[in-house]
């Protein structure tokens, strides 16, 4: 069965994605659009992502790519590593990554979707994510959003695969 590999970010205009273990962005709306989107698929994530969760996210399983083959958290599954991670998920129609950095690079080659939040701003962040490369992927869908007081304004973009 053919299945999606789906990243699930935000990213600033300049590439940041995080900021010591957070997000350097408070969107609402960007949140309630990654738990609709998320809800009851395996999620695959890094340990600092799992571990910058104040706690499980509800109605999905938490796949962590971890090579500490001590570490274990409740309600986790461990993977060694990122290909590890996508078999851990099964045959499932859709497989959710949701981070970090490093995560996304090195399942990049598997990425068949991408739900992306463009944040337009410019934050201060130690976690950055390269723009995707409009030679491997087409824009299927943008939905704008402007500014309002202190939060910037962000698109909310789909990116399929070139195949």
């Amino acid at each position: 069965m053919a299945r999606d590999v789906t990243f699930y970010l935000a990213r600033a205009d300049n590439g940041v994605i995080g900021r010591d273990g957070g997000l350097p962005w408070h969107l609402p709306a960007d949140l309630r659009r990654f738990k609709a989107m998320t809800m009851g698929k395996p999620m695959v994530m890094g340990r600092r992502t799992f571990e910058s969760f104040p706690r499980l996210l509800p109605g999905r399983r938490h796949i962590v790519v971890t090579r500490d083959e001590g570490w274990s958290a409740e309600g986790t599954e461990r993977a060694a590593s990122p290909e590890a991670a996508l078999d851990i998920a099964g045959d499932v129609a859709e497989v959710a990554v949701i981070g970090g950095a490093q995560l996304y690079r090195q399942l990049l080659p598997h990425a068949t979707r991408i739900e992306l939040t463009e944040v337009h701003a410019a934050p201060e962040g130690d976690a950055r994510v390269d723009a995707f490369d409009p030679a491997d992927w087409i824009e299927m869908a943008r939905e704008a959003h402007a500014a309002e007081g202190d939060r910037p304004a962000f698109d909310f973009v789909t990116l399929i695969r070139r195949t």
